[in-house]
């Protein structure tokens, strides 16, 4: 899929030069002469990266870049100067601006920066995932600490919860007692010996709700296994 880039900069020869050159390198490039329709374009075409000019007219690039970051949006926000000023570049990107290019810049660095910006947006969408994991219709999130099966909250408690999670991590392996004591109680365990079971009954009471069909599956002599039909 290709990437979106939106460039916002009242230099027609400047959008003109990026929209050939960013679309001759494989982006899908739109252009904005000035911030309201560049914040309109980033609602209508949520794009990949924002390379938004600061000095203009009526709303200067540091508005804009300040109204994206209130309205909740995380795009990565390339900022272009034509002042090479530190505490303009500091200005920016305390606003919530991610990078700065000085103008006039070279077309190679320009894709450089762009490079990085969509490796670390990508390498952060990735970090995003690891914290939520599923199986058929069951969510869990791990920064929340919540899970939902069919879109409806199942309230677990701490040990529940750290056994869903193992079975999560491990969906359609069957997983030994051992196993599964180890890992959630630990070696060292010296509870009452039906402790697994007992926990294994109530994540199922808990997970099989509202007429849901069973996915924590015993299999004799193995073990249980996170398996089955939503």
């Amino acid at each position: 899929m290709r990437e979106k880039i939106l460039v916002i900069d009242d230099d027609d020869k400047i959008t003109s030069m990026l929209r050939r050159s960013l679309a001759f390198e494989g982006y899908t490039v739109f252009t904005a002469n000035h911030g309201m329709d560049g914040l309109k374009q980033i609602l209508e075409h949520e794009p990949d990266i924002v390379i938004l000019d600061v000095m203009m007219p009526q709303l200067d690039g540091w508005e804009v870049v300040r109204r994206i970051r209130e309205g909740g949006s995380d795009v990565p926000v390339l900022m272009l100067t034509a002042k090479d000023d530190v505490s303009d570049r500091v200005k920016g990107l305390d606003l919530g601006g991610d990078d700065y290019l000085v103008k006039p810049f070279a077309l190679e660095e320009l894709l450089a920066r762009i490079r990085v910006m969509l490796r670390r947006k990508s390498s952060e969408k990735s970090e995003q995932a690891t914290n939520r994991l599923h199986y058929l219709d069951i969510f869990m999130d791990l920064d929340t600490r919540e899970v939902y099966r069919g879109g409806q909250l199942v309230e677990l408690t701490t040990k529940e919860f750290e056994l869903l999670h193992l079975f999560l991590q491990n969906p359609r392996r069957v997983l030994s007692r051992d196993i599964i004591m180890e890992k959630i109680w630990g070696y060292d365990y010296s509870g009452e010996s039906n402790v697994l079971e007992v926990y294994i009954a109530l994540l199922r009471q808990k997970t099989e709700e509202h007429g849901h069909k069973r996915i924590i599956q015993t299999v004799r002599g193995a073990g249980y296994v996170l398996r089955g039909e939503s």
